[in-house]
């Protein structure tokens, strides 16, 4: 269930601009807000089954943008060779890491893969 809720946040993340106002708002109050489909029903005065309905529309709908623009998928593999990028210059010797041009590089990656580590 935590894999669904992290894959969906992340193509919402992505993909969320691009559904209708109802459809971001029931995904943000389910999954954002843990709020339950009876708890959204009320909220929108309409049926439990309606509210699945927009959701599976809703994760359909962010999951065949995905398949067609792989915006998500480029965005992992981009963070993995950064972070490949940021242990190659990690592993360098001593010497060689203390350049200040080596420093401000490692930091740079750092900044990208959202490490707050001290270089």
């Amino acid at each position: 269930m935590l894999d669904k809720v992290l894959k969906v946040g992340l193509l919402f993340d992505f993909y969320g601009a691009l559904l209708t106002e109802k459809q971001q708002q029931c995904l943000e109050m389910h999954y954002l807000h843990d709020l339950s489909l009876s708890e959204i029903a009320s909220e929108f005065n309409v049926s439990r089954q309606a509210v699945h309905d927009i959701l599976k529309r809703a994760e359909q709908i962010l999951i065949e943008y995905e398949a067609r623009l792989k915006l998500v998928e480029r965005y992992q593999q981009e963070q993995q060779s950064i972070q490949e990028a940021y242990d190659l210059v990690g592993a360098l010797p001593a010497e060689l890491r203390n350049i200040p041009e080596i420093q401000s590089v490692r930091q740079k990656l750092a900044t990208l893969i959202d490490k707050s580590e001290e270089v």
